[in-house]
């Protein structure tokens, strides 16, 4: 099962999105803040890192580049409401794809597939088409 870990500050959007990927059939951890996603990723496998870019502490780029050097087979997806901030995204993670708010959890679910695609893991069984 494809592993998503989800650092998101505001805990209704959280929970929300928690919850419509899990019901897509994604195991999903989330925390609160980057500085809380680093543990796990430093002790823990995730497929894909799916994170709000502006939280407090810590925010989702800079959390992404501590991913890359933690755990470079992670696939990066960013969040966020805030245009100038996408900019910055693409600038400083162009890998990682970036989804901005208000979007459907429909959309988000399509996003997260084809982030896996092209990926070994969309074979195995999992929710991938």
């Amino acid at each position: 099962m494809i592993r998503i870990l989800l650092a998101e500050d505001e805990e209704a959007m959280r929970t929300y999105l928690a919850r419509a990927l899990e019901n897509a059939g994604y195991e999903v951890v989330s925390v609160d803040r980057g500085t809380a996603a680093v543990p796990l990723l430093e002790s823990q496998h995730f497929d894909l890192l799916l994170s709000d870019i502006v939280m407090p502490e810590m925010d989702g780029i800079e959390l992404a580049q501590r991913c890359g050097e933690i755990s470079p087979s992670t696939k990066v997806m960013f969040i966020t409401g805030f245009a100038a901030v996408t900019l910055k995204a693409n600038r400083e993670a162009p890998q990682a794809r970036v989804l901005s708010k208000p979007f459907h959890l429909r959309d988000l679910v399509l996003e997260v597939e084809r982030v896996f695609a092209d990926s070994p893991l969309a074979g195995n069984g999992g929710p991938l088409h």
